[in-house]
């Protein structure tokens, strides 16, 4: 089973590691760099806050963009801190299901593509939803590139992303996407902790379903409330709507 993550917009404000080194997925090294590069020049331009989409509260990330090269890295399970990972809560697992996150988790990124929860990134600001020069939207930059990298690894798809990031990479038929719904409504702040609370108990369940309706199984069996829908077409992911009660 692999379990696809959005990134978070909350971040650990330092690392205390060495400089960005080799992370998984090198096939995808040379994009990292050309992104890594643009977002650098980016960050200096004088309309850097409209190219990044970042409001003035956050001038101060643009240097922090800037000197990504040089930056302090810490583990990714370490850097991203939003709702989703707090209710995930990777450093508090038991030993073998933190094992299990190491090898399930798949965190994607505007700027990597996609990492693991081991891999050592410095602190950033860059949205999948960029347009970022000269290279343009990122999802779509990413998307032939995650493909390559990610279609050949086994397993049934567990998409945890949100729109912006599940644009980067399409699993198909052996995805199912898990939407989070209140009152008949989708909602947005407590899909992320749901999602989060959900990734948590499969990890801690030692859950490792091969198919979607083993997957609806296994939720079921944890106390959520879930409809498993197949997919409209062959090559689109299968969907599992969870109602809160």
């Amino acid at each position: 089973m692999l379990m696809l993550l959005p990134p978070s917009e909350g971040k650990a404000s330092e690392g205390d590691g060495p400089p960005l080194a080799e992370l998984s997925f090198p096939t995808l090294a040379a994009s990292r760099k050309r992104v890594v590069s643009a977002l650098v020049r980016a960050s200096k331009r004088r309309d850097a806050l409209d190219v990044l989409g970042l409001t003035p509260g956050l001038v101060g990330e643009l240097a922090r963009n800037a000197a990504l090269r040089e930056a302090p890295t810490l583990a990714a399970a370490e850097l991203y801190t939003g709702v989703l990972y707090d209710n995930l809560g990777l450093a508090t697992l038991e030993p073998e299901a933190s094992r299990r996150a190491e090898e399930s988790i798949l965190i994607f990124s505007g700027l990597w593509g996609v990492v693991k929860i081991t891999d050592r990134i410095p602190p950033y600001r860059l949205s999948m939803g960029v347009n970022l020069p000269p290279m343009g939207g990122l999802a779509a930059f990413w998307r032939p590139r995650i493909a390559k990298a990610l279609d050949p690894l086994p397993g049934l798809v567990v998409d945890l992303r949100s729109a912006t990031y599940a644009g980067a990479w399409h699993p198909g038929s052996r995805a199912v996407a898990v939407r989070v719904f209140k009152d008949g409504k989708v909602v947005s702040h407590m899909a992320k902790a749901t999602r989060g609370e959900i990734a948590r108990s499969l990890l801690l369940a030692g859950a490792d379903p091969a198919t979607p309706d083993e997957l609806a199984k296994h939720l079921t069996d944890l106390g959520y409330a879930v409809d498993l829908t197949p997919p409209p077409r062959p090559t689109r992911q299968w969907t599992l709507d969870v109602t809160l009660r």
